[in-house]
C-alpha cells in the first residue's frame, strides 16, 4: 500500500461513523422559550458579522497577496503614516462594535427581568440533589437520581447502562410546572457551588452558597426536559441531573393540588370531634333556655 493510501486509511479511521456524524449539532440549538430564542437569534447575528469581517480582511488580504507580489514588480509604499487611513479604521471598529452591543443589551436586560412572573421556586443545590421549594403553594420536596440510574452507575453492578432509559439523566422528583406561566428561580445552595441548567430553556445560573441567584424561564411546549449540574460540585457531580416536567395548566394545577393534599396534615379523631361536640352543647343550651 503506498503512502498516501495509508495515509487516506489513517484519516477515515480518525473520522466518525456516518451516523454519529449525522447526529452531531455544530451549531446552538434553538430551545423551547423565548428567551432561548433570542439568544439563538443574537448568537447568529454575531456570527454572521464575524464572517463578514472575515470575508472582507482576508479578501483584502488575498487580493493585495496576489496583485502586489514582488514577481509582478510592485514596489513597496514608502509613506509611514496616513491620518484618513487611520481615521477610517478606528471609526469603523467602534461602528460594529456598537452595533453588536445594542442587540446583547437588549438580550441581556430580558434575561435578568424576573417581573411578573406566574410562579415562583427556591432552587437549592445539594451534594448530589436538588431541593424545589414552590413559594407560597406549601409544597417542596427533594429531587434525586432515579434508582435505575443509581443501580447501574454502581460499580460491578452488572447493569448495561444502555439498557438503562435516559441514564443518569432522570430523577424520581422532576420539577413540574405549567406550560407557557413565566416561572422564576431563585437559586442557592447549601454546601458547594452547584449550577442549574436546562439547555431546552437556554439558562443556566450557578447555585452559590450564601448567595440568591435569579433566572426565569416561558416554556411554550410541553414536554420533559432534561439537563444537569454544569459546576464540578465533588465527588458525585455527575449523578444530581435537572429534570423538568412542563404541563398544561389542568394537568399541573391537578398535580399541585395532590400535593398539597399529601402534605396537609391527617384529620384526627378530637379534631373531628370537637365541631361535633360544640353543636351538641349548644343544641343543650337552646333546649334549656326554651324550657
Amino acid at each position: 500500500m503506498s503512502k498516501s493510501l495509508k495515509f487516506a486509511a489513517v484519516i477515515a479511521g480518525c473520522l466518525p461513523a456516518t451516523a454519529a456524524f449525522a447526529a452531531w449539532e455544530l451549531n446552538m440549538p434553538i430551545g423551547v422559550t423565548e428567551l432561548s430564542r433570542e439568544i439563538h437569534g443574537l448568537h447568529m447575528l454575531i456570527f454572521w458579522i464575524c464572517v463578514l469581517i472575515a470575508l472582507v480582511v482576508f479578501g483584502m488580504m488575498i487580493y493585495s497577496i496576489v496583485k502586489f507580489r514582488h514577481s509582478q514588480g510592485a514596489i513597496a509604499a514608502n509613506f509611514d503614516h496616513s491620518t484618513k487611513a487611520e481615521i477610517v479604521w478606528t471609526i469603523i471598529p467602534i461602528a460594529i462594535l456598537v452595533g453588536m452591543a445594542v442587540p446583547a443589551a437588549e438580550t441581556l436586560i430580558k434575561i435578568e427581568d424576573t417581573r411578573g412572573s406566574d410562579l415562583s421556586i427556591k432552587v437549592t443545590g445539594y451534594q448530589w440533589k436538588w431541593h424545589y421549594d414552590y413559594l407560597d403553594k406549601n409544597v417542596a420536596f427533594f429531587s434525586t437520581l432515579s434508582d435505575e440510574s443509581n443501580r447501574a452507575r454502581q460499580l460491578n453492578s452488572g447493569i448495561d447502562p444502555n439498557t438503562v432509559e435516559n441514564y443518569l439523566l432522570d430523577v424520581d422528583n422532576p420539577l413540574v410546572v405549567p406550560v407557557g406561566a413565566k416561572v422564576r428561580i431563585l437559586l442557592t445552595a447549601n454546601d458547594v457551588i452547584h449550577a442549574w441548567w436546562v439547555p431546552a430553556f437556554g439558562m443556566k445560573k450557578d447555585a452559590i452558597p450564601g448567595f440568591v441567584n435569579e433566572l426565569w424561564f416561558r416554556a411554550e411546549t410541553p414536554g420533559v426536559y432534561r439537563g444537569q449540574c454544569a459546576e464540578l460540585c465533588g465527588y458525585d457531580h455527575a449523578f444530581m441531573p435537572v429534570v423538568v416536567d412542563v404541563r398544561p395548566q389542568a394537568e399541573y394545577d391537578a398535580w399541585l393540588k395532590a400535593q398539597q393534599d399529601a402534605k396537609a396534615p391527617p384529620a384526627t379523631a378530637s379534631s373531628v370531634e370537637a365541631p361535633a361536640a360544640a353543636s351538641a352543647m349548644s343544641a343543650t343550651a337552646a333546649v334549656a333556655k326554651a324550657e
